[in-house]
């Protein structure tokens, strides 16, 4: 069986995988990782767990031999739960959920759990094993310090910046309630003091020609472009650009498939921009980063390669 993480309104690229997984008769269960609550009846010991899931479906760990952390989303609290026993509901039930992801790491994963999240909650270190593996960085700064943005600003960025959250408020397909990148210039950059209050990440404008959205599969690459030069990110301009297929110079692949490598990561949806200059600079990678719209736009197959890496590796570790 393969398990499948995801949450409770995902669709199309889960609908997508399942139907390949059934169609080669291999069984899957669906695990929704906001709905790991009280929901679900849930039983860990040293060496087997038990979930009985909010429909009656009974999950056993020894019935589990690849897993697919799809996304894991915040566990939804009841609402007839006291305000002041959110916090305490959501991080017991967060520790649990850990219990029960670490009890299966000796099974196949997409990704192996400890190494994304190490890659996801830290960018910065993301961008010291681009630079390593012979990719194009932009200068980065990640703070709440004014006067360190500031002088950043005047060092490095020649009159325009790109602030970003390190994360965003959704990964969805289409973006929505997407925290966009924001630009700053001279006169933004008088207001900058509130920062202290949210550090964001800061690099330099890169003129571009255009945007790729590069998604790796072991070895494996499909890549989207879309002609957003005007816009600091592709996901405030969706419906006026079109996705179309790219082929990305081989120098470049063999750079991403030694970083994910030392990232240790089968999978990711990674971020370049082609610089006007002709440069190809790497911004990052989301472990569980969106694809679905280079599979539904560019016909690629990426949610049945997903699947068919996972049986393979399954099939080995047996």
């Amino acid at each position: 069986m393969i398990l499948c993480i995801t949450h409770s309104r995902d669709f199309y690229n889960i609908d997508l995988f399942f139907e390949y997984l059934t169609s080669k008769n291999i069984p899957y269960f669906r695990l929704n990782s906001d709905q790991l609550n009280n929901a679900q009846k849930i039983s860990i010991s040293q060496n087997s767990f038990e979930i009985i899931d909010e429909s009656g479906n009974t999950l056993k760990s020894e019935d589990i031999k690849s897993v697919w952390h799809r996304k894991s989303w915040r566990i939804s609290t009841p609402e007839e739960l006291d305000e002041e026993y959110k916090n305490i509901f959501i991080k017991e039930y967060s520790t649990l959920r850990y219990n029960l992801f670490t009890a299966l790491e000796h099974v196949p994963w997409i990704n192996p759990f400890e190494n994304e999240n190490k890659i996801d909650g830290n960018k910065i270190f993301q961008l010291k094993i681009a630079e390593k593996n012979g990719l194009i960085v932009p200068e980065t700064l990640f703070s709440n310090d004014a006067e360190a943005i500031t002088a950043f600003f005047h060092s490095h960025c020649n009159g325009k910046m790109v602030a970003k959250l390190h994360g965003v408020i959704s990964k969805s397909m289409g973006g929505e309630n997407f925290i966009s990148t924001n630009i700053i210039d001279e006169d933004s950059l008088e207001n900058i003091a509130d920062i202290e209050y949210c550090p964001m990440i800061f690099q330099p404008y890169i003129e571009k020609k255009y945007e790729l959205r590069i998604v790796y599969l072991d070895g494996e690459f499909f890549t989207g472009k879309i002609n957003n030069s005007e816009n600091a990110d592709w996901r405030i301009a969706r419906g006026n650009y079109f996705w179309s297929e790219y082929h990305l110079p081989e120098n470049i692949e063999t750079s991403l498939t030694a970083m994910m490598k030392e990232m240790g990561l089968y999978m990711g949806a990674i971020d370049m921009i082609r610089g006007k200059d002709g440069s190809y600079y790497f911004l990052e990678v989301n472990p569980q980063g969106e694809w679905g719209m280079l599979q539904k736009d560019l016909n690629f197959p990426i949610a049945q390669r997903i699947a068919d890496n996972l049986i393979k590796r399954m099939k080995t570790n047996e």
